[in-house]
């Protein structure tokens, strides 16, 4: 059981020296297109939900869309954001092969970080994030996805510091790590304020 410590610490932990967490022939994106908000975003979360559940049965302990494309109103990038628990998100055997075969193809693994996990879809454009019960990261999604569809001045607040990362990471040459990088502070601003009105912070 997750406490509100565990919600509301980060953990930063980076990839040890010399390990690349994006497997051979992957990389991080350089397209970061914000584009406005698509009536049909939550039928195609439906769509790509309906794959994983057809790929892994009750392997799938839960499924969530999360991120911008889950915020109703709010611009993002074309890419539906979906956070999958699974008993062990260490045990790809589990759940790797029979998502690839569903059109999934996993890009990179981080252990270190919450044991993440991350698998990609073209069509539709899709991320799948892999996690374990009890994710502190994942208890976070849900709560920054609810608090902004609750609070519209948040949602401007954070499209505007999406559009500047992205300006600044295309100007630079960068690529999403830079990207999310760059929209930290801000994002970590609305979590505080999100935490405070829940009671997680005294």
């Amino acid at each position: 059981m997750l406490t509100a410590a565990d919600i509301t610490t980060y953990s930063d932990d980076q990839a040890p020296p010399g390990v690349n967490p994006y497997l051979p022939g992957q990389a991080p994106t350089t397209d970061f297109a914000i584009v406005p908000y698509d009536p049909d975003r939550p039928a195609t979360y439906e769509l790509v939900a309906a794959r994983v559940r057809a790929a892994l049965g009750d392997t799938a302990l839960n499924l969530a869309h999360v991120g911008s494309t889950s915020v109703p109103g709010l611009d993002a990038k074309p890419v539906i954001d979906v956070d999958l628990t699974v008993a062990d998100n260490h045990d790809e055997s589990s759940y790797v092969p029979l998502l690839e075969q569903h059109s999934f193809t996993l890009l990179l693994r981080e252990p270190w970080w919450y044991g993440h996990r991350l698998l990609q879809q073209q069509e539709p454009r899709a991320n799948l994030h892999i996690w374990s019960p009890d994710c502190p990261e994942a208890a976070r999604h849900l709560i920054f996805r609810d608090w902004l569809r609750a609070h519209p001045d948040e949602q401007q607040r954070y499209v505007d510091a999406k559009r500047a990362a992205a300006q600044h990471t295309h100007a630079s040459g960068g690529h999403s790590n830079d990207y999310n990088s760059r929209k930290q502070a801000v994002i970590r601003e609305i979590y505080g304020r999100a935490f405070t009105a829940l009671g997680l912070l005294g």
